[in-house]
């Protein structure tokens, strides 16, 4: 019987395929070379890992500067057109409208076209609400519910999952709802279990840490991109080539630094404490973070970001080094800055948003931003001669001293006599900083997130609910 269910399974993806095929592609073409048309056009999808906008409108993502750089190697612009759903992108590039479709992709044989080399190993789950009834074995899904996204290889694991537990039901939302929508759906309970990418799941627990992973789900697979099956124009040849070139040289790795590298820093316990204390003591002091920031140039939300990493927003913390406030400052760093009492939460955040506005200068020009930032965070720790050090490390073993990603697979040597013992100051606390500056970056992400320039705040918008209240779901499969 389980062998028939299984055949079953097969058949209906097969003339699941077949459908797509002749629905959405009715035919194909070639597009023309990206040198003769002078760009190179990408069919996307906004997806909160790989392509969106942030507040500003500037579009960004691990796959978006990926290609960025792609298109330098090429000299040519890219130019990324936006579909509803990763249905629409693969079908841009089998009707020749795109060169390439890049939108967290997994690849999919059944599909008339071709596939890079894998950009990032990824894993997926199922994601629930911690205070359901957990799931130990594979029987334990019985009439239990899963939304996944349609047309998907994932979808085609969740499918086969059914033909074992027949009383699973499955749901697919709409196409124009992002992984991130339907994980705080997840948490708000309007959505029992959901399928996604393990990383998806570990970047929302951020925003909502009641959501647990219920279930591994056995599937794994590779992001890639999509290009048609025979292009002509060794473009396959080229984007192989410069994904091969990139995990030697470094890119691919400070490219998913940047936007997952400090994601699994905090755990479940340490957010919902960040984001209960954000709602209880952020407000007493957000009018002098927002001053302090207009006066320095910085973002509000990083220097209020920096400061709970230090005190946790309590002004009278003390640490066994004797700094103390708020934003934990020395005496000679008070001293130097004017501060009359570092205890005092608007001396104290107006002293710490012009020290650090200091070490931003000091800070040699080579270092970009992002990067820059994390840096200073780093350095607010150690001190700038700490971090000068470390990037002359870095140096001296052959990596990337501008890089944050290399930077702090460098910093903890600062402890270790071995190394320290060629700097004068000696050894320092590299790790104990690095662990400081990932937890600001996760910080300031959830600040970001929370006090968008819209003027929405934490303390007054729900923390978990997406922009539309209701979920409504498409495509229902019910159960055989």
């Amino acid at each position: 019987m389980r062998l028939f269910h299984v055949a079953l399974a097969c058949a209906a993806v097969l003339l699941g395929t077949v459908l797509f095929l002749a629905v959405v592609s009715p035919g194909y073409q070639r597009i023309a070379d990206f040198r003769t048309l002078g760009e190179l056009r990408v069919a996307t999808r906004v997806n909160a890992l790989a392509y969106r906008a942030d507040e500003s409108g500037t579009y960004a993502g691990f796959e978006h500067d990926l290609l960025l750089a792609l298109g330098r190697r090429l000299e040519v612009p890219v130019r990324f057109i936006s579909y509803p759903d990763t249905a629409h992108a693969l079908d841009a590039v089998i009707k020749g409208q795109a060169h390439l479709a890049a939108a967290g992709l997994t690849r999919n044989n059944q599909l008339p076209l071709a596939w890079t080399a894998g950009l990032r190993d990824i894993d997926f789950v199922l994601v629930g609400r911690a205070s359901r009834r957990g799931i130990t074995r594979e029987r334990d899904l019985a009439g239990r519910v899963v939304t996944v996204r349609q047309g998907t290889k994932l979808a085609e694991t969740v499918e086969l999952l059914r033909q074992r537990v027949p009383t699973l039901e499955i749901v697919h939302p709409p196409a124009n709802m992002d992984d991130e929508d339907l994980l705080m759906l997840t948490a708000i309970g309007q959505i029992d279990l959901l399928a996604t990418e393990r990383t998806h799941y570990t970047l929302a627990t951020r925003y909502a840490p009641k959501l647990t992973i219920a279930y591994d789900l056995p599937f794994k697979s590779t992001v890639s991109w999509a290009l048609p099956l025979h292009s002509g124009d060794g473009l396959a040849s080229e984007i192989n080539g410069f994904l091969n070139e990139s995990a030697d040289n470094g890119l691919l790795a400070r490219v998913a630094d940047r936007y997952f590298g400090h994601i699994r820093r905090l755990d479940r316990y340490d957010i919902a404490a960040f984001l209960a204390r954000a709602q209880k003591r952020l407000p007493r002091y957000l009018p002098h973070f927002q001053e302090a920031a207009a006066r320095t140039g910085l973002d509000w939300r990083y220097l209020a970001a920096l400061s709970y990493q230090e005190s946790q927003w309590d002004p009278e913390a003390t640490s066994y080094t004797g700094v103390r406030g708020l934003m934990m400052l020395t005496v000679d760093t008070a001293n130097r800055l004017g501060i009359d009492d570092r205890l005092d939460p608007k001396q104290a955040i107006f002293g710490g948003a012009r020290y650090l506005s200091m070490l931003q200068k000091k800070l040699p020009g080579d270092v970009p931003d992002p990067d820059r930032m994390w840096m200073v965070s780093a350095a607010y720790n150690i001190g700038l001669g700490g971090i000068l050090n470390a990037r002359s490390l870095a140096r001296q073993l052959g990596k990337n001293d501008a890089s944050w990603a290399e930077l702090k697979t460098v910093l903890p040597l600062l402890s270790n006599p071995r190394y320290a013992s060629q700097f004068r100051t000696g050894p320092a606390r590299g790790g104990e900083a690095l662990i400081m500056a990932e937890n600001i970056r996760n910080f300031y992400d959830i600040l970001r997130r929370s006090y968008p320039t819209d003027g929405t705040s934490l303390a007054t918008a729900p923390a978990a609910a997406p922009a539309h209240s209701g979920l409504r779901l498409s495509a229902r499969a019910t159960a055989p």
